[in-house]
This record gives C-alpha cells, sequence and structure tokens, in this order.
C-alpha cells in the first residue's frame, strides 16, 4: 500500500485498515521542518517495501485536531500500532536501517513495546473524530 497523507479524506480510509486490524507506522512530521521534507522520500520507500503494513504521514499543524495533546518534541516521530494496541511511539533519526530494524522488531513481536505510551492511539483519536 503506498504512504497515505492524512487528511479528513484520509481518516476513514486510516480507521478502518486499523479496525481491520491492520499493522500501522505512522510518522509525525511538519511542513516547516526541513529533515522532515527530506526524509518522506525515504519513508515513502520503505512504505514501499511494505506493502503489507499501512504506512501514514501525519503533518502535525495540518492535523492539530487529531494530534491534540500529543507531545511531539522532534522530528520525525515514530507512531507503530497494530489495530488499537501501540507498540512504538517516540522520535527517531531519519535512518531508514535503523526504523526498518524497528518495524520488524515490534510488528515480528505482536504486541506492546514496554512502556509504549497508549494516549497516542490513532484508531482512538480518528474514531473521536467521525
Amino acid at each position: 500500500m503506498p504512504l497515505i497523507t492524512l487528511s479528513r479524506g484520509t481518516h476513514g480510509t486510516v480507521r478502518n485498515q486499523l479496525d481491520d486490524g491492520a499493522w500501522c507506522v505512522a510518522c509525525l512530521c511538519a511542513a516547516w521542518c526541513d529533515v522532515c521534507v527530506a526524509f518522506r522520500g525515504s519513508f515513502e520507500a520503505l512504505a514501499a517495501l511494505h506493502p503489507d503494513l499501512l504506512f501514514v504521514w501525519i503533518d502535525i499543524e495540518d492535523e492539530a485536531d487529531l494530534v491534540g495533546d500529543i507531545d511531539v518534541e522532534n522530528f520525525p516521530t515514530l507512531l507503530i500500532q497494530r489495530a488499537d494496541q501501540v507498540c512504538f511511539f517516540g522520535p527517531v533519526e531519519p535512518d531508514t536501517r535503523s526504523i526498518e530494524r524497528l518495524i520488524q522488531a515490534q510488528t515480528h513481536t505482536h504486541g506492546a513495546a514496554s512502556g509504549a505510551d497508549q494516549h497516542v492511539d490513532l484508531l482512538v483519536r480518528l474514531r473521536a473524530l467521525a
């Protein structure tokens, strides 16, 4: 599945995929962030390598209603979750090799990482906006 840029028009698609139990890898960024702009192409390439996973690009300012009280301190910040289970949430280096290892580790353990912050659950937030 290609990278989805989260917008009002794609909320339903992402929500439905998560409701169906899909693994989601979401990158929280901002349009003004040069690192994010430079990283987007690499994130799209990762999405192409994993057609079985849902990759979502979230601009924290465009999606301020959705992001709400999520504290994004550094960019890029990655969220990995399956259905309503958050497995990873935190800032990452914009390095596809390390992100690839993180994705592999999370999707193969099939459980929440120790200390994963459940308040950032994208599915719950999308349902609240519906």
